[in-house]
């Protein structure tokens, strides 16, 4: 089948050094399970890093380091089902890393979600073979993966083995700098041969999940099947293995399927069971993989967003974001209570943890499966109870939300940071994040302003707002002096600037981006309260103890909320314009890449703290969250006169300031120079857009897992920004500052119960809405707005 190259992704030739990247980018998952794109057969070492990841299954290990007793949790990374290997006799099982690679091809078809590796090896007795391996995991059945490998002998006789088999004997080893650390999360090993499947079921160490990975496996030699595997087991792994005389040009052909679960499934007995009743009702791989491709079409219709391929592959490198967006989370993922792992199901980096940056991947979501945000919204707020605790235990009332959050929405994050280039140990303050409680609020306002869900407003979302108020007015102080609120000992999204660098403790004070989402969340509690029902608002009100007084102040804060400004432009925090600069050419010089310019310096022995200088500049972050009209609304209530010179200067002053140490850097500033400098917001968006696929292959930290947020906020900068697409006050509304460079946009969205698609171009925007049943929707776009029906469709043309 031919397939467009924007829906492939392509690798040619073996390049050791940058294998365990094309491994993550080659990953194949469903929501629930993914697994990295590694040679079958592969072990954990410098050239490859298989693992296979289940959403949500986390497990604690301690160590002591420098006497410090350190707890970390991790996402685990499951006994491996990928072996699938060839030897020649009685040979070594060929690999590229010993053998003569003669050809070697990875590709991953991102429409069909299947990857597919080409290779001729050489053995060491000169005698090659030829193979073509390819798998998925199905989007169609989440427990449910397949593979096939297909063998021809090239110009020899003699014996062809093939080997199988599901390794149990598996740790945490794909980020190097972690790997001083405890890594061996799975205990009690139970390798099981049953009616010739091969099973390994083992128990977290600490959470005590039970989880059972199966594999089946069928072989034919010239089309005849060949039945006659032996089976062996060594106590924690399986093992099966097939000796086949072969001839030149005979072709071994392997279909493998691979059933996989978890205790916490729903609707299962127990994993071991589960696993051996898919196995044994799995029909072929040919059927599985053709249920497989119809649920990946059913996805793509979904989520359609046809960009003209007119600038530099961006429809190739959107469709890529987007499948490992549907990867990491998916229709699969709904019962799984399992958030946004910011690094997709797709490595180990940050501990497969949830953060703050799900606010960038839930605005994908909602406009196509409002479902899906809902659930992983819950996975919020089934946490509030901890983070109503975590606040307790700080003196606070409300919640307050963790920094990193992995099974039971405790605080993940490490106290304690290994700088690679300089070996130290350095202490991390960056769990003082606070801002991460906002990123929630924001994230369940926006999807009820979206879908209309009072529903979810009412027994969830609205709960969580008023908590996370709740904290944040307590978090405030008076300074008598300003005749104002402060917000002291916090740090911003920037994550450079943890303390200052002439005074003890940890945070900075008044970080702009804290203070101002902090001013919009109070009006949105408020809102958010008025907009239930009465019965409902009178039982949230009991049930919180919420007293007006709370309320009062809540609306006093909205006014006299403190925003430092230093030289015509907003500060990223108070004090940031008395650091020193930064000699920016010479470390462009010396480093080239300076994107950890805080490692960097920590290994020179300076400190970034003390430096005008951004990881990402957190205060184009308000840009991003909120529509103008909003942003100057709040900066004018609380006596902050906003204009859009001021706007312009502080882009400029903090983009000739940030290193864009974060992949998120380059949607943030996408997103604040569209208005006014369309041309190099485009040159950030193509750097978003290839965030991952274009990461340095020897020296980016793709190879232990995909950055999610920018993969889905490449998207969203397509879908929002360009195309000025909000949603509020159940309007939907369009402002396009569309680039003619782009051509035509396509998009499907679900908005109120209705599918629709938009076109927009930089002359006009089409809106048609699918017939079906239900309400007509308000359109507004340049000023003007429709009401359409379903089946109803129309033209907005840009004005001269």
């Amino acid at each position: 089948m031919s397939v467009a190259p924007e829906w492939i992704l392509a690798f040619s030739g073996y390049d050791p050094a940058d294998e365990r990247r094309r491994e993550a980018l080659c990953t194949t998952g469903n929501g629930y399970v993914a697994t990295r794109g590694a040679w079958a057969g592969s072990v954990a070492g410098d050239h490859h890093y298989p693992g296979t990841y289940l959403a949500g299954y986390y497990n604690r290990l301690t160590d002591r380091v420098d006497e410090v007793g350190v707890e970390n949790e991790s996402l685990v990374n499951l006994p491996d089902w990928l072996p699938l290997v060839v030897a020649v006799d009685d040979g070594n099982w060929l690999t590229p890393d010993n053998s003569e690679v003669l050809e070697y091809d990875l590709e991953l078809d991102v429409r069909r979600g299947v990857a597919t590796r080409r290779f001729r090896l050489r053995a060491g007795d000169g005698r090659e073979v030829r193979g073509i391996e390819r798998r998925f995991t199905s989007m169609a059945d989440p427990h449910i993966a397949g593979q096939t490998l297909a063998v021809t002998v090239v110009g020899w006789s003699g014996r062809l083995r093939i080997g199988s088999a599901v390794r149990g004997n598996i740790t945490n080893s794909g980020v190097e700098r972690y790997r001083k650390l405890a890594a061996r999360h799975l205990t009690d090993l139970s390798p099981l041969i049953a009616d010739g499947n091969l099973l390994v079921t083992a128990t977290t160490s600490q959470s005590r999940h039970r989880i059972t990975v199966g594999t089946r496996t069928v072989a034919s030699h010239n089309g005849s099947v060949r039945p006659d595997w032996s089976t062996s087991t060594d106590g924690t792994s399986v093992y099966a293995e097939l000796t086949v005389d072969v001839t030149a040009g005979d072709v071994v052909t392997v279909e493998k399927v691979a059933a996989i679960h978890g205790s916490r499934d729903v609707g299962i007995s127990e994993p071991q069971l589960a696993a051996q009743l898919a196995l044994g009702n799995a029909p072929c791989f040919r059927d599985l993989l053709e249920a497989h491709v119809l649920a990946w079409s059913q996805l793509w219709r979904r989520f359609e967003l046809a960009l003209e391929e007119s600038h530099d592959g961006a429809l190739a490198a959107l469709r890529l974001n987007n499948f490992h967006l549907l990867q990491s989370v998916s229709p699969h993922s709904i019962d799984a209570d399992a958030g946004v792992p910011a690094r997709g199901l797709h490595g180990e980096a940050y501990r497969g943890h949830v953060f703050w940056d799900e606010l960038f991947v839930f605005p994908v979501l909602t406009l196509r499966t409002p479902e899906l945000t809902r659930a992983l919204l819950r996975y919020r707020h089934r946490r509030l109870p901890a983070a109503r605790l975590a606040a307790r235990q700080e003196g606070f009332p409300g919640a307050m939300y963790p920094w990193q959050s992995g099974s039971d929405g405790r605080e993940e994050s490490p106290r304690l940071h290994l700088n690679p280039l300089s070996g130290h140990w350095t202490e991390d303050a960056t769990f003082r994040q606070r801002h991460v409680g906002l990123a929630v609020a924001y994230s369940m306002w926006q999807y009820v302003e979206t879908t209309g869900d009072v529903d979810f407003l009412s027994d969830h979302g609205a709960e969580v707002i008023i908590e996370v108020a709740r904290f944040f007015a307590h978090l405030a102080e008076y300074d008598a002096a300003r005749d104002r609120y402060v917000i002291k000992g916090v740090v911003g999204p920037d994550e450079f600037h943890t303390s200052y660098p002439d005074r003890p403790g940890p945070g900075i004070d008044n970080n702009a981006y804290t203070n101002v989402m902090a001013v919009w969340l109070f009006g949105m509690a408020a809102r958010a309260l008025d907009r239930l029902p009465a019965w409902r608002r009178i039982e949230l009100v009991e049930s919180l103890g919420l007293r007006q007084e709370e309320r009062n102040h809540w609306d006093e804060l909205t006014r006299r909320m403190y925003v430092p400004f230093h030289d015509g432009v907003i500060s990223q925090f108070e004090g940031y314009e008395q650091l020193a600069e930064l000699d920016w050419p010479r470390y462009r010089t010396t480093y080239g890449d300076i994107r950890r310019l805080d490692r960097i310096l920590e290994a020179e022995g300076h400190d970034v703290s003390s430096y005008q200088v951004s990881k990402q500049a957190d205060v184009l972050m308000l840009l991003y969250l909120l529509p103008r009209r909003d942003l100057y609304s709040s900066m004018e209530r609380l006596g902050y006169p906003l204009s859009a010179a001021l706007i312009r200067r502080t882009v400029k002053y903090y983009l000739a300031r940030t290193c864009h140490g974060s992949s998120l850097s380059a949607v943030v500033h996408a997103w604040g120079l569209a208005a006014f400098d369309p041309d190099r917001a485009l040159a950030f968006l193509e750097q978003a857009l290839h965030s991952d696929a274009g990461d340095a292959p020897h020296t980016g930290t793709t190879a232990e897992g995909i950055h999610l947020a920018a993969m889905a906020g490449s998207a969203d900068l397509i879908q929002r920004c360009f195309t000025g697409l909000t949603t509020s006050n159940d309007v939907l509304r369009f402002g396009p500052r569309w680039p003619a460079k782009l051509g035509t946009l396509r998009m499907a969205l679900r908005y109120r119960g209705h599918r629709l698609v938009a076109e927009v171009s930089s002359t006009a925007v089409t809106v048609t809405v699918d017939p079906g049943p239900g309400l007509a929707i308000a359109v507004r776009c340049y000023g003007h707005t429709r009401l359409l029906k379903p089946g109803d469709a129309h033209t907005w043309t840009a004005p001269g």
